[in-house]
């Protein structure tokens, strides 16, 4: 009968399950059955053994006996041991080759095997080393030590109701929060009654969808994110696009679109192509959502966010009854906390708590509890100050390294936001992702974000993030992105 053990009582060890099941002696058994849980990754590299001691009780056998099968299985390079570490799973052994494996490798001399066909294939490019991919904060800058007091605070003034089932609404003492701090920083007309608590931009845009309101059709931008349009076709929604220019989307079209009953707008910050909405569309939208019935959804991704030019407003501030304003801090702090808001007006909030639900499923109470003390405090005002000088610094060095090594290229959208447009010659966008690809770096063309029915002019480009990578990799990504860049074409 094989013999077994679980559950050690010493404290230094660890569970682990062994069938001593080969014939022989006990440390053969032994040394047999880790090396077989080696090979078939039950013992991942690094893992901590079990105390000899602990071992040989368990499975019944001599303490010299577990402490021999370990020493021959360190000396064989299965496992480490180290004074004050223990014995450890060694890095994972090549499986050896098969006898025919190794026969064809003898015949040629060693060398490796050609793909089928005698030709060597095309080399796969390396794994990304490096990432300017747009839409992520730079994750080594959360204020820990801030959110953690914040938390504190939060968790100790929190009433005993708070554990309770969560209000779909969201926390009133977030909503509070929210309802001062937009209407100080992004001009929005609201109260608290009117936010709903969301777990981001995402699951926003789904509620909207499911209330029906939005139905048939919705006009979006026509270089946009393709997973908001998914998003919305899922929701049973066609969107239709809305050209684009210098001075944002051409809002003045809206009147021309059937079937149209809203429209979703980057007013702060055009993502991806940058700049902020033309004051003149601002109003025209606004004159169309009222006259028509209609509602704007108004994205307010980073507004927060801005270098070169003066606060811009939201829209929403211009007619709150047809207006809902979206918002999260997935740019301004983190997308791993899961926390948006919607701004809605009065006849839209019934409607939309209907779709959510009697309870909230998404967004965790002591989240939002120590976002609204963040807020209060003043730790989220310090926090994105702080951060604006830091995006404002990694953007200089972006343009900098441009300018130095490649003049040719143009750069644009770099007023706001966490990622700048580089202006590519026509054709050459994929050339260029590909080339950065060969670089190890990872990067976004304008291509993917064009509406496939999007009438505008195709644009070659590429979309850097340039809040993405850690401070000790952000000149390597800028080095591998210049190198990644076409060179100037000249005349013929």
């Amino acid at each position: 009968m094989a013999d077994s053990w679980v559950n050690s009582a010493e404290i230094l060890g660890s569970d682990l399950h062994l069938e001593l099941t080969r014939a022989g002696s006990r440390r053969t058994a032994l040394m047999a059955a880790l090396r077989e849980a080696i090979r078939d990754g039950r013992l991942a590299p690094d893992t901590r053994l079990p105390p000899y001691r602990s071992l040989a009780a368990d499975l019944g056998i001599a303490r010299n006996t577990v402490a021999d099968a370990y020493a021959e299985l360190v000396a064989e390079g299965w496992l480490t041991a180290r004074q004050g570490s223990g014995t450890r799973v060694a890095a994972s052994r090549p499986a050896p080759p098969s006898p025919a494996r190794r026969a064809a490798r003898r015949a040629r001399g060693g060398q490796p095997p050609l793909p089928t066909g005698g030709r060597r294939g095309p080399r796969p490019a390396p794994r990304p080393v490096h990432s300017l991919l747009q839409g992520q904060p730079d994750a080594a800058s959360f204020p820990r030590a801030a959110w953690l007091t914040s938390a504190r605070r939060a968790l100790t003034a929190a009433p005993n109701e708070a554990f309770g089932p969560g209000d779909p609404r969201g926390r009133p003492e977030l909503r509070r929060a929210l309802a001062d701090y937009l209407a100080r920083t992004r001009g929005v007309r609201t109260d608290p009654e009117r936010i709903v608590v969301c777990s981001g931009f995402a699951h926003a845009l789904r509620l909207l969808g499911e209330t029906r309101l939005t139905r048939p059709r919705m006009a979006v931008e026509s270089y946009g994110l393709a997973f908001h349009r998914s998003l919305l076709r899922s929701a049973g929604i066609r969107t239709v696009p809305l050209p684009l220019d210098a001075d944002g989307a051409l809002t003045d079209g809206l009147a021309d679109l059937d079937g149209v009953r809203a429209a979703l707008l980057t007013p702060a910050h055009q993502f991806p192509t940058g700049g902020p909405l033309h004051p003149g569309r601002r109003a025209a939208a606004v004159a169309w959502a009222r006259e028509s019935g209609g509602l704007i959804l108004e994205d307010d991704y980073d507004g927060e966010f801005r270098y070169d030019r003066r606060p811009v407003g939201a829209v929403q501030g211009l007619d709150p009854d047809r207006v809902v304003y979206l918002g999260s801090v997935s740019k301004s702090l983190s997308p791993a906390l899961r926390l948006g808001w919607m701004v809605l007006p009065d006849h839209l909030v019934d409607r939309l708590l209907a779709v959510k639900g009697e309870r909230e499923g998404w967004t965790g109470v002591l989240d939002q509890l120590t976002l609204a003390d963040f807020i209060e405090s003043g730790g989220y005002d310090r926090h994105v100050r702080r951060m604006r000088q830091h995006y404002r610094r990694r953007r200089d060095q972006l343009v900098a390294a441009l300018a130095e090594h490649a003049p040719h290229i143009r750069v644009s959208g770099i007023a706001a936001g966490l990622h700048a447009v580089l202006e590519l010659p026509p054709g050459t966008e994929r050339s260029a992702l590909r080339a950065a690809a060969w670089q190890g770096l990872a990067l976004d063309g304008l291509g993917g974000y064009r509406h496939p029915e999007a009438t505008t002019p195709r644009l070659d480009g590429l979309v850097v993030g340039y809040a993405t990578p850690p401070e000790h990799s952000f000149a390597g990504a800028l080095d591998a992105l210049c190198r990644a860049l076409p060179p100037e074409q000249t005349a013929a």
